[in-house]
């Protein structure tokens, strides 16, 4: 009798669970072994992090809760009790952020000449510059808002910084009221005159001089203040014929969501505190008092604006370009004759772009097909495919204009691409289409071939830097024809009765992975060796994690690396015992998604778009693809293994509770600076081929390009 695996008892919530990734993401700027400057950048984006949670997943849980949905989630929580245990555990977090901040990380920064000052720090030359600084540039540019019967308090916007303000006048007749916000169009941080890399916020600026602002009055208080509101994005896409024009006036609407979150300096007297919080109507538990500047993402930006510091970053390294992938090869006679795997940021994602701009440029290509999620705001492959629309290609591309928080961006470039004479499509009703894949169709001098990248990560030159993502580069027949239906069925009204080697969502994807498990469950059964390795973002789909319990209770091994959100719990006797979770959280984002089978010796992986999660299997456009090749397959398991072994920035989940692994005796491995070590090994081998190709060249010894493997570079490229 199978047993039953949908206990509430058996699942960790989904939210609670992203905190705690959080929380590792704060363990990185706590740690001490890392370059300061880094840790510094890693507390920015503990705050950036939280800031988009509270925009939707809270957000999300508010709206149930004011429609009186009391269901439960499979932890059994319902949104009033989620909403509750998530302000319990960031108020921890929040004290958390700000003690690393005050007690660690600003003391160290200062030890090696590096101060955020305040106006009573500065010496007389930084109090002349901050003085004109306010006069000239922010002054003209202020604008108070009176809060009196008159003048009703204003609206405040998503995630501005704004200063509220309590007055008297010369009669001293009551206490007055205003805002401000502070200007977003400078920079926060401001660099100070002097030899030290001394900066200053800008609202300290104008707190030293806001009381230029109310002539006749005395400025009795201020305080910087902050609101998050519901940022998430509710298109009624089935009442709108046209999906852009809806997801436009959603952008304009969703500026005034309710507020969600309200954080408030911790120096704020009660009477300002109480009228602050009566206007915004903000539930208790939804109030932060900060001890230090609120909104700490500017710390994101320190690190680049610090000058001569370089020893507290991580080292620079180069990428790996494969050189049968650079532009002075043709990337299509490449791509004939055998796949390649990509791994980035450690291969350079330029192979990408050159494949992209290669097939723009080639007279022999009669068309792109692509689909956009996200791409960077000066993205070269929108360029690229408008040169192709425009030398006369058939250009297709699907951009998801509802991709969150990239939704006035999307829109920007789907326009452009359009005016370049490309055929864009906006989306699909009711779905995302979060897969990542480009077609290109080239005439061959054999007949018409279709070449394939495809992807785990986004098409997005600036994130692939910071991101780890995995692509493949092929022009597998049935892959392209697989392809082929996969955008007919995008753009028309194609059905295909079946895929030959590529899965795709939704509901495929989820039916494939469970047929998968189902077959390592069978061969447990018979007494055979089964194993299970995964890597994802996230795992919350529970039907998935019931699917994985399955496994376990019949003995199949499994080993998950996931990076945030666990829903899974292992150590529960008879259920998970032979489930093993680890979590990397590193110098690079994990984002790569990887799912092994051992399929009696085969050893099928494959590599996707897609986490195992409700909304990535049930309402998402996504790909699964496979490895076939036994060089990309031998690979992908040796880089899926290499992070297995991680011991530095790996913790592992006991129960529902990731932890450090206790090093003692082991030799330490940091699976991302080992793959930067490969890839400066392999640039290694290239310069000294190149080199003993140009001294064979200057000893009379003729050699080809294609003879030495190599392509003609300049020297710039060395």
């Amino acid at each position: 009798m199978v047993k039953k695996f949908s206990k509430n008892s058996y699942f960790k919530n989904r939210e609670l669970s992203w905190i705690d990734f959080n929380g590792r993401v704060l363990e990185e700027a706590r740690d001490a072994d890392n370059p300061l400057l880094e840790r510094i950048n890693f507390l920015g984006i503990t705050q950036s992090n939280v800031d988009e949670f509270f925009m939707v997943r809270v957000a999300s849980l508010n709206k149930l809760v004011s429609v009186k949905i009391n269901d439960t989630d499979p932890s059994g929580m319902t949104p009033k009790e989620q909403i509750d245990a998530i302000n319990e555990k960031e108020h921890d977090m929040v004290e958390k952020r700000y003690s690393t901040l005050n007690r660690s990380l600003l003391p160290l920064l200062e030890k090696n000449d590096i101060f955020l000052l305040k106006p009573t720090d500065l010496n007389e030359e930084q109090q002349d510059f901050i003085k004109n600084y306010f006069e000239d540039e922010l002054y003209p540019v202020l604008t108070p808002m009176a809060d009196d019967s008159s003048r009703p308090f204003p609206f405040i916007s998503n995630n501005s910084l704004n200063l509220a303000i309590m007055l008297k006048n010369a009669e001293n007749t009551g206490n007055f009221f205003a805002t401000l916000r502070i200007p977003d169009v400078f920079s926060r941080i401001v660099r100070l005159p002097g030899e030290n890399n001394d900066f200053i916020l800008i609202e300290d600026i104008i707190k030293e001089y806001i009381g230029q602002l109310f002539t006749g009055f005395s400025v009795e208080e201020t305080a910087v203040f902050r609101v998050i509101r519901d940022m998430d994005l509710d298109v009624a896409e089935k009442d709108s014929s046209d999906l852009l024009r809806a997801v436009q006036n959603q952008l304009k609407e969703r500026e005034h969501g309710r507020v969600v979150r309200l954080e408030i300096e911790n120096t704020i007297g009660d009477v300002l505190k109480k009228r602050l919080i009566k206007t915004l109507k903000v539930a208790k538990t939804a109030i932060y008092l900060i001890n230090g500047p609120i909104d700490l993402t500017f710390l994101k930006k320190l690190p680049r604006l610090v000058s001569g510091h370089d020893d507290l970053k991580y080292p620079a390294f180069k990428k790996h370009l494969d050189p049968s992938l650079s532009m002075n090869e043709n990337i299509f006679d490449s791509i004939r004759k055998k796949d390649y795997l990509l791994q980035h940021p450690y291969d350079s994602f330029d192979a990408v772009t050159n494949f992209i701009h290669q097939a723009a440029t080639d007279s022999n290509v009669l068309g792109i097909k692509m689909t956009l999620y996200r791409v960077s705001g000066n993205s070269p492959i929108i360029k690229y495919l408008g040169m192709a629309a425009e030398s006369g290609k058939q250009v297709t591309v699907l951009v998801e204009v509802k991709a969150r928080f990239d939704e006035e961006n999307n829109v920007r470039w789907a326009k452009h691409l359009e005016e370049m004479g490309c055929h864009v499509i906006y989306g699909l009703v009711g779905l995302k289409t979060h897969s990542k894949i480009t077609l290109v169709i080239r005439r061959d001098d054999d007949g018409i071939r279709r070449y394939l990248h495809l992807g785990t990560g986004n098409y997005n030159d600036v994130t692939a830097n910071f991101y780890t993502d995995m692509g493949l580069l092929t022009c597998n027949r049935d892959m392209g024809i697989d392809a082929s239906n996969l955008f007919n069925m995008l753009s028309g009204f194609s059905k295909p009765p079946y895929f030959h080697l590529l899965r795709n969502s939704p509901n495929n994807i989820r039916k494939f992975i469970n047929e998968k498990i189902d077959d390592e469950i069978d061969a447990a059964k018979n007494g055979r060796p089964a194993f299970i390795k995964m890597k994802m973002n996230s795992l919350s789909d529970p039907k998935i994690i019931e699917k994985l319990y399955e496994a376990s209770s019949f003995g199949v091994k499994i080993q998950l690396i996931i990076r945030g959100i666990c829903c899974l719990k292992n150590d529960i006797p008879g259920i998970s015992e032979n489930i093993e979770v680890h979590s990397i959280v590193g110098r690079f984002l994990e984002h790569s998604r990887i799912y092994y089978f051992y399929n009696n010796g085969n050893e099928d992986i494959y590599l996707s778009s897609a986490d195992m999660m409700t909304r990535n299997l049930n309402r998402r456009v996504e790909l699964l693809f496979p490895l076939i090749q036994s060089d990309t397959k031998n690979r992908a398991i040796a880089i899926y293994n290499e992070m297995w072994e991680d011991n530095i920035k790996t913790r592992i989940l006991h129960g529902d509770k990731f932890s450090r692994i206790d090093r003692r005796g082991l030799i330490p491995n940091n699976s991302q600076e080992r793959f930067i070590q490969d890839a400066e090994q392999k640039n290694a081998r290239l310069k000294k081929m190149k080199k003993e190709a140009l001294n064979g060249q200057n000893a009379f010894q003729p050699m080809t390009k294609h003879e030495a493997g190599l392509p003609f570079e300049s020297e710039e490229d060395d």
